[in-house]
């Protein structure tokens, strides 16, 4: 990998150089020509990264990529311990507040299945959350305010956050937590992408915006035996059977209707031979739900019910149950920050409700320690759109220039508004 990256050609998404949308604020010191000049790099490095994948914990490569573009800008990015993620403080005014943005740097274990020039190299690895749009947008933002701080015009300190692991449990958050990454941060920031959205558009909500998500697995053992004599021993695919079926209907009926809990099983196993009755059988998934005071009581809840379906099967049962992330609350003050942090880069048309998602966000776990808000940046292309996690999702890159606007805006107007 080279931080030399030139815009591929042939590619399906064409972008041009952006102007400013209608009604919306050009950026200080004619950061809005700058950020023109640096699109193209940025499309560049976004599809370097799409076809150069990492996975979760393993993001070396990209976070050293991280380092090399920051270093160009003229700033002093440090790594994580582990080297997979990078932390930048660009330095303003030397009193002033500490405001942090976060980008989320890894990959999917999917098998990237578009047929573009940027198509993942790697097997079985890809970028199907957009979290290379996410890492191209904040270092666009990290050269633009470089500029400002250089010209004696950033009003504090803006902290730039490359996460890894967020895919992945235990959560990268975590560790750039444990690593300073919050020290004295009063308010922190972050886009994720929304194919729902078109171009042009950022989904705010206040208060809770994603969902809790942990992850549960249930092993199941027993004797094992001969298919013709299942009264002899236990039957495991049947007790996998009604594991699967019954408990995630039992368990929604252990809270109230508008907690949203939801606990889907992904992945199921038992046996090897058609007329052999396995020793051993698995089911895994994730349980969701959306408000807080469920979540905490859910590894209780899913604990008892497991137990009473697999009881009358006569099969042991080991539950490990895996505390994942909180839903992501965001702070009403913070969100007024990004709404009119939206209106000035966008418009005052690019600012869009948004539904609490059912999907999980490590995010959640800064916003235990300091207020701050996530939004979801539209990347929706013309016909239909792709959901987040297929190996076929893709971006309109357009949503790039529109991303660095919105975040560089909300630097400055956090910053302002913390004076």
């Amino acid at each position: 990998m080279t931080s030399a990256l030139t815009l591929p050609t042939g590619g399906q998404l064409v972008s041009s150089r952006p102007e400013a949308p209608a009604g919306s604020q050009p950026l200080p010191f004619e950061l809005d020509h700058l950020l023109a000049l640096r699109v193209p790099g940025l499309i560049a490095t976004r599809r370097h990264i799409h076809s150069h994948p990492e996975l979760s914990g393993e993001e070396y490569e990209t976070a050293a990529l991280i380092a090399r573009e920051l270093s160009l800008a003229g700033l002093t990015p440090r790594m994580l311990p582990k080297g997979n993620g990078v932390i930048c403080d660009i330095d303003g005014r030397p009193d002033g507040p500490v405001i942090a943005l976060r980008a989320d740097i890894d990959a999917l274990p999917l098998t990237d299945s578009k047929d573009v020039p940027y198509r993942s190299t790697v097997e079985g690895v890809c970028h199907a959350c957009g979290h290379d749009v996410h890492t191209a947008v904040m270092l666009g933002v990290g050269m633009l305010l470089a500029q400002l701080a250089d010209a004696g015009q950033l009003d504090g300190r803006v902290r730039l956050i490359f996460q890894p692991a967020e895919e992945i449990l235990p959560c990268g958050s975590l560790e750039v937590i444990e690593a300073g990454g919050l020290d004295d941060v009063l308010q922190i920031f972050a886009l994720h992408c929304d194919p729902n959205q078109p171009v042009g558009k950022v989904g705010l909500r206040v208060g809770p915006i994603t969902a809790a998500a942990d992850n549960v697995t249930v092993r199941l053992t027993g004797p094992g035996g001969h298919t013709a004599r299942p009264h002899l021993t236990v039957d495991l695919v049947d007790a996998l059977g009604r594991l699967i079926t019954e408990v995630p209907a039992l368990v929604s009926r252990r809270v109230p209707a508008n907690s949203g809990l939801l606990l889907v099983f992904g992945h199921a196993s038992a046996g090897t031979r058609y007329n052999v009755i396995p020793s051993e059988a698995c089911a895994s998934g994730t349980l969701r739900v959306m408000d807080r005071d469920t979540w905490e009581q859910a590894p209780k809840i899913v604990a008892q019910v497991v137990r009473d379906v697999i009881a009358p099967t006569g099969a042991t049962v080991d539950l490990e149950y895996l505390r994942g992330r909180p839903p992501v609350c965001n702070d009403a003050r913070a969100i007024q920050v990004l709404t009119a942090a939206t209106a000035a880069a966008l418009g005052p048309e690019g600012i869009a409700e948004t539904p609490q998602s059912m999907g999980g966000e490590d995010f959640s776990w800064y916003l235990e320690h300091v207020p701050g808000a996530l939004a979801r940046l539209g990347v929706g292309r013309s016909g239909p759109n792709v959901d987040l996690h297929r190996a076929s999702f893709d971006v309109d890159e357009r949503a790039i220039p529109a991303g660095v606007r919105v975040m560089v805006q909300t630097a400055l107007r956090a910053l302002a508004a913390a004076r």
